[in-house]
C-alpha cells in the first residue's frame, strides 16, 4: 500500500463490509443494464405498428445491439485491465443511458438500427468489467458467490424494467418515447453513482477498514497473484480447449437468453393473447426466477468446489447439466395453450439457465492470472454475444416465414444441449510451463495439468 493511500484512509472514518457495497453498486449497474435492454421488447408490438414494420425487420433491428455489445465485452475487458473498472465502467453506463434516451429520437428502421449499434457498444462492456471488479475486490474462494449475487440483479434488472416500462406505458397512453427517456436519466445519475462509489482495489478506498483489507489480500487473493513476474500472454489462455469450450457453451446460454430477452413479450402477446397490463407480471415473474438461480449458483458452484478440490469438474458439471436441461425445455414451452402454464414453465427455464451464468465466469477466474482475467473473460464473452447477433434475427425470420415459435425454441434448444455438450467433454485446462504464472504451488488448483517437461539434448 502506497503513502497516498495510507494518507486518504486516515482522513476518513473505517467502514465495515465496504466489498458488499462495491458488489451492491455492481448490482445496482447490472439491474439498469438489462432493464434498459428489455424495454425495447416491452415496446416492440407498439414500435411495429406504429412504423408498420415486420417481425422480421423488427429481428434485425433487435439483433443489430449485438453487432457492437460482441465485440465492445472484449474491448471493455482490456480496457478494464488497462484502466481499471472504475473508469471503464463509468464511461459504459453513461454511454448506453444517453443512447437509450436517444430512442425516443428514433423515427424509422434506420434510426432504430443506428441507436441499437450504438446502444450495443456502451453495453458491452460491463460483464467483463464486473469479473475484474469483483476478482479486485473478493478473494478467490468467494469469486463465484460474489458473482453470482451481482449478476443475479440482471434477470432481476429485466423482472423490473417490465412492468416500469409497461407501466410508464400505460401513465403516457402509450407513448413508447417515454420510457426510454425516464431510463436514459436515471442511467446518467447511477454513472456518477458509480464513480463516486467504487475503487480499482481495495488499498485505494478512503473507509475500509484494515481487517476487511487484510481478508482480501490472504493467500488466494488477486494481490499476491498480481505480485508474481511471469506473466502469460493473452494469447496463451485463447487458445487453451478450456476457454473455447467454455466459449461455445456460453454461446449456447446466449442464444436462449437473447431469444427470450427480445421475443418472449411478442410471444405471450401472439399465443396467449395477453394485455398490456398482464404482460407486466406475465413478463416479470420468470426473471425473478433468473435472478434466484444466478445467486444461488454461485453460492452452489464455490461450496461444491470447496468440498471438492476440483474447482473445474464441479464447475463444468454444474454448468452443461444445467445448461442441457435448460434447453430440452424449451421444446414443450413452445407448445402450452395456457398463459399460467406458459409463465410457469419459462420460470423453471430461466431458473435452471442462470444457475449455469456464473459458472462461465468462475471457470475463467479458477486458472486465468488476474493481469489477463479481463482480457480472458471479455473474449469468452464476446464469442457467447456473437449469439446475440444471430439469435434475435435468426428468431424473427423463422416466425415470419415459418410461422413456427417451436421451430425458433426447438433451434434454441439443439444449440443449448451442443453448448453443454462441448463443455462436458473437455478437459482440465493446461498451464504451460514457460507461460504459467509463477505463483506458488499452494495456489495453483490441482486441476490444473503442467506438461511434462521436455528432455534436452
Amino acid at each position: 500500500m502506497n503513502a497516498a493511500s495510507q494518507g486518504m484512509r486516515s482522513k476518513h472514518k473505517p467502514q465495515s463490509g465496504i466489498r458488499w457495497r462495491v458488489l451492491g453498486a455492481n448490482a445496482g449497474v447490472l439491474m439498469l443494464n438489462y432493464g434498459d435492454r428489455a424495454a425495447l421488447g416491452v415496446a416492440a408490438p407498439l414500435i411495429i405498428t406504429e412504423f408498420g414494420l415486420s417481425t422480421g425487420a423488427m429481428g434485425i433491428i433487435l439483433g443489430a445491439f449485438a453487432f457492437t455489445y460482441a465485440p465492445a465485452c472484449f474491448v471493455g475487458g482490456t480496457l478494464a485491465d488497462k484502466y481499471g473498472p472504475r473508469k471503464t465502467m463509468a464511461v459504459a453506463v453513461a454511454w448506453w443511458s444517453l443512447c437509450t434516451a436517444l430512442t425516443a429520437l428514433c423515427f424509422n428502421f434506420a434510426t432504430f438500427l443506428i441507436q441499437r449499434l450504438l446502444f450495443g457498444a456502451g453495453e458491452g462492456p460491463q460483464g467483463a468489467v464486473t469479473a475484474r471488479t469483483m476478482a479486485n475486490w473478493f478473494p478467490k474462494r468467494e469469486y463465484a458467490t460474489a458473482m453470482g449475487l451481482t449478476f443475479a440483479a440482471n434477470p432481476l434488472g429485466a423482472a423490473l424494467g417490465i412492468p416500469v416500462v409497461t407501466g410508464l406505458l400505460v401513465l403516457s397512453n402509450n407513448n413508447w418515447r417515454v420510457p426510454f427517456v425516464v431510463l436514459g436519466a436515471l442511467g446518467l445519475l447511477i454513472a456518477a453513482w458509480w464513480y463516486w462509489i467504487i475503487r480499482d482495489k481495495p488499498s485505494q478506498h478512503p473507509r475500509i477498514t484494515d481487517k476487511e483489507l487484510a481478508l482480501i489480500t490472504t493467500a488466494d487473493a488477486q494481490t499476491t497473484e498480481l505480485a508474481t513476474r511471469n506473466i502469460p500472454p493473452l494469447h496463451f489462455y485463447l487458445r487453451q480447449p478450456a476457454v473455447i469450450a467454455n466459449a461455445i457453451a456460453f454461446f449456447g446460454f446466449s442464444w436462449l437468453l437473447f431469444m427470450f430477452l427480445s421475443w418472449y413479450p411478442l410471444f405471450l402477446v401472439q399465443t396467449q393473447n395477453i394485455s398490456l397490463s398482464s404482460l407486466a407480471w406475465a413478463g416479470s415473474l420468470p426473471w425473478i426466477a433468473g435472478s434466484i438461480g444466478t445467486a444461488l449458483g454461485g453460492i452452489l458452484s464455490d461450496r461444491l468446489a470447496r468440498r471438492s478440490g476440483a474447482p473445474f469438474q464441479v464447475r463444468k458439471w454444474t454448468t452443461g447439466f444445467f445448461l442441457a436441461l435448460s434447453g430440452a425445455l424449451c421444446v414443450p414451452l413452445a407448445a402450452v395453450n395456457s398463459l399460467g402454464l406458459a409463465v410457469s414453465l419459462f420460470s423453471v427455464v430461466l431458473l435452471l439457465l442462470y444457475l449455469a451464468n456464473v459458472q462461465f465466469f468462475a471457470i475463467i477466474r479458477d486458472f486465468v492470472h488476474p493481469a489477463r482475467l479481463g482480457g480472458v473473460t471479455g473474449f469468452v464473452h464476446f464469442c457467447a454475444n456473437l449469439a446475440g447477433i444471430i439469435a434475435p434475427i435468426v428468431t424473427g425470420f423463422l416466425i415470419q416465414d415459418l410461422g413456427s415459435w417451436p421451430a425458433a425454441f426447438g433451434l434454441a434448444a439443439g444449440l443449448a444441449i451442443v453448448g453443454a455438450v462441448a463443455l462436458l467433454l473437455v478437459k482440465p485446462p493446461v498451464a504451460g510451463a514457460k507461460d504459467a504464472p509463477s505463483i506458488p504451488s499452494s495456489l495453483i488448483d490441482d486441476e490444473v495439468i503442467a506438461p511434462p517437461l521436455r528432455r534436452r539434448g
